[in-house]
C-alpha cells in the first residue's frame, strides 16, 4: 500500500521519562538500558540504527506510554554501554551481530518478557530480523522502518554506488582516503583509517565518514552535520562500529535474511519505507515483503531514510496502535 504524506507533521507522544540501569554480561560488557512507559503494558523493544547510533528519546515517542512498556538499550560499544568503541584499546572482538542477539535475549529474560513487539529502524531493522529469525517464538510482531538486511549489495550501494546521486560529496569522501588505500573499497579503506594507531587520523576519518552519510539520510536538504554528529566522541565510536560491522558483512551469509524470511511466517510485520530513501532503497523492503508471509509494506511517498521525514512518524505510530489493538 502507499502511505499518504500528512499536510502537517504528526503530534508525537510526549517523551516518557525513562528509568535506567545496566546489565552486566559474562564477557565484561555492560549493556545500558532504559525502561519507560507503562510497567504493566505490552512490551516493545526498540532497536536503534547505526550500527552505533545509540538509543534516542525520539524513538519512544512513536509508542503510547499508557499502552506500551518500552525497552531500549545502547548496543555494545555505543552510548552508555561499556567498553566504548571509541576507545582504541577496544578491539571489538566481542562485538558482533550474534553478541547483540545474545544481549537482547538476556534483557528479555531479565525482564521476564514472554514475547514482545520488536521495532527496528535502519541497521536496527537488520538486527530485528536476525533476532526474530533466531527466536520467532519470542516475537509477537515486528515494525521496521528504513528497511535494511545488510547484504553486500546494500553496503556497496551506500558507500560506493550512491555516488551517482551525490558526486560532489563522494569526491570529498574518497579524496579523504590516503592514496595508498584508494585501491580498496571505501568501507575497507575507512576501516583501516579508523583503526590507525594515530588518534588524529581516526578522528578525522570519523568525521569524513559522517559527512558522507549526512548528505543522504533525509529527503529534505541537509546543512552540515546534525547536532549529535558534531560530537567527536560520538562520531568516533559510531564510525568504528559501522566499519567493523560492514567490513565483516555483519557476520551474515549474503542474502541470508531474505532467504530465511519464511521463519517469520505467522509473525505480523509492517515494513515502513520511504520512496526516496537513498540509504536503504525501496527494493529491499519490497523483496522482504514478498518473502515474508503475512507482512505489509507501507510505502511513504516523498520520504527518505530518516524516521523523522514527513509521513514516516505517522506510519510508525499507526502501525504500533494497530498492533497494540491486535496483540
Amino acid at each position: 500500500m502507499t502511505g499518504k504524506t500528512p499536510a502537517t507533521p504528526p503530534i508525537l507522544f510526549p517523551v516518557p521519562a525513562p528509568y535506567q540501569t545496566g546489565l552486566d554480561r559474562p564477557d565484561g560488557n555492560r549493556i545500558f538500558f532504559a525502561l519507560s512507559g507503562n510497567p504493566n503494558g505490552k512490551p516493545v523493544l526498540l532497536l536503534h540504527g547505526g550500527p552505533g547510533s545509540g538509543m534516542s528519546d525520539s524513538a519512544r515517542r512513536h509508542f503510547d506510554p499508557a499502552v506500551w512498556h518500552i525497552v531500549q538499550f545502547d548496543q555494545r560499544g555505543c552510548g552508555k554501554s561499556t567498553p566504548n568503541a571509541g576507545d582504541f584499546g577496544n578491539d571489538l572482538a566481542d562485538n558482533t551481530t550474534q553478541h547483540l542477539v545474545g544481549d537482547i535475549e538476556a534483557l528479555r529474560e531479565q525482564f521476564q518478557v514472554e514475547d514482545w513487539l520488536v521495532f527496528g529502524s535502519s541497521w536496527g531493522a537488520t538486527l530485528a530480523l536476525v533476532y526474530a529469525q533466531a527466536f520467532p517464538g519470542q516475537v509477537r510482531a515486528i515494525i521496521l522502518a528504513g528497511v535494511t538486511t545488510t547484504r553486500w549489495a546494500e553496503i556497496d550501494w551506500l558507500y560506493n554506488g550512491l555516488s551517482i546521486f551525490l558526486p560532489e560529496a563522494f569526491e570529498k569522501f574518497v579524496a579523504a582516503i590516503p592514496k595508498p588505500l584508494r585501491d580498496r573499497h571505501p568501507v575497507a579503506a575507512y576501516h583501516a583509517l579508523l583503526n590507525d594507531i594515530d588518534p588524529a587520523v581516526r578522528q578525522k576519518a570519523a568525521f569524513d565518514w559522517h559527512y558522507w552519510e549526512a548528505g543522504s539520510i533525509s529527503a529534505e536538504p541537509q546543512a552540515g552535520l546534525p547536532a549529535r554528529w558534531q560530537d567527536p566522541a560520538f562520531v568516533l565510536a559510531r564510525a568504528r562500529l559501522c566499519v567493523h560491522y560492514f567490513e565483516n558483512r555483519a557476520w551474515l551469509e549474503d542474502g541470508q535474511l531474505l532467504r530465511e524470511a519464511y521463519r517469520l511466517a505467522g509473525i505480523p510485520g509492517v515494513l515502513i519505507q520511504g520512496r526516496l530513501d537513498l540509504q536503504g532503497p525501496p527494493t529491499t523492503a519490497f523483496a522482504l515483503a514478498k518473502a515474508w508471509p503475512g507482512s505489509e509494506l507501507v510505502m511513504i511517498e516523498n520520504a527518505g531514510h530518516s524516521a523523522s521525514d514527513q509521513g514516516m512518524a505517522e506510519a510508525i505510530m499507526a502501525a504500533a496502535n494497530h498492533l497494540a489493538d491486535g496483540a
